[in-house]
């Protein structure tokens, strides 16, 4: 996974391969002062694998890389302790796989219209191991009629897992529109859903 942080908070987490990932970074370049960290722990390398195979990574993602690599103070490394909010991601991501979190509790420093950031910010009020429609969504944010402008919203979501876009789903139940590609949506749902069992069985 890729993430950037700025001093204010996480500005982006998302997968390697992830199908707009390179428009993502293009949006970031513009950004002064942003580490970069590429995390690797046994969960994120897990997510970053479909069938045991490595998913192909996107070479155009790399010139993104590089050019915010080329903005002062910004350093690509594989040490998330460069920045205090990436080693705070790394732990809380960490205890999010073993089913010791259901929240994040981490700052972010989300670059969006406020039409988006309502709709991104709205997805941490869907609870941990369920699902919404976007539908369901658009009404949580008092705009039942933008259905539409909210799975596009969901689309543009830079922050997955700490902003849950994998909990929302089509109105007839099938997980569609994700990214990190529909085998991931269902991985996460599944890990959480797991963890969450034996809570409700108790």
């Amino acid at each position: 996974m890729i993430a950037v942080a700025t001093e204010k908070g996480i500005c982006l987490l998302d997968f390697a391969d992830c199908q707009r990932l390179n428009h993502k970074l293009q949006s970031l370049e513009a950004a002064f002062n942003v580490p970069v960290a590429l995390h690797g722990n046994p969960h994120l390398d897990a997510l970053e694998r479909e069938h045991g195979q490595i998913r192909p990574h996107d070479p155009s993602c790399t010139s993104h890389l590089e050019a915010l690599e080329g903005q002062p103070g910004c350093t690509t490394t594989h040490n998330a302790s460069c920045n205090l909010h990436l080693d705070t991601l790394e732990k809380q991501l960490a205890e999010y796989f073993k089913g010791e979190r259901r929240e994040f509790d981490i700052p972010l420093d989300l670059i969006g219209t406020e039409f988006q950031k309502t709709v991104w910010l709205s997805l941490q009020q869907v609870p941990y191991g369920h699902t919404i429609s976007y539908g369901e969504q658009a009404k949580l944010i008092g705009r039942p009629t933008a259905v539409r402008a909210v799975a596009n919203a969901n689309r543009q979501n830079r922050v997955a897992i700490i902003l849950p876009c994998h909990r929302v789903i089509g109105s007839d139940g099938t997980l569609t529109g994700y990214g990190g590609g529909i085998w991931r949506k269902e991985k996460l749902l599944e890990i959480e859903k797991r963890h969450l069992c034996p809570l409700m069985g108790g």
